[in-house]
């Protein structure tokens, strides 16, 4: 279930934010867009990002149904982070937002 109860009439554009909002959400998924991940991999991709945040930036995208998180039964535990299916229809989204922002850091 969504974090977030939407109802008709809601502003789009403000249901989106909601969704990505959190420093590091728009770069994990940025990630995960190019396959699946393990916790620690994430971790050493965003470097600057405390273990819990992640946690907390993960369980969060996880509730909206944009990550999905696969837990394999070894020892010692292997957890894998994907997007699901709505998260990969957000890639093209990320894809626009990814090359706007080199042109932006080209005109600076």
């Amino acid at each position: 279930m969504s974090r977030v109860r939407y109802q008709e009439g809601d502003c789009p554009v403000l249901a989106v934010q909601n969704l990505i909002a959190g420093k590091w959400k728009l770069p994990i998924l940025s990630h995960l867009r190019q396959g699946k991940k393990r916790f620690n991999e994430l971790q050493r991709l965003l470097p600057e990002i405390s273990q819990g945040i992640l946690t907390g930036q993960l369980r969060e995208l996880e509730q909206d149904r944009l990550v999905h998180r696969e837990v394999y039964k070894e020892v010692p535990p292997k957890v894998e982070y994907s997007l699901t299916e709505i998260g990969e229809s957000f890639i093209p989204v990320l894809n626009v937002l990814c090359d706007w922002g080199k042109g932006y850091l080209k005109s600076r």
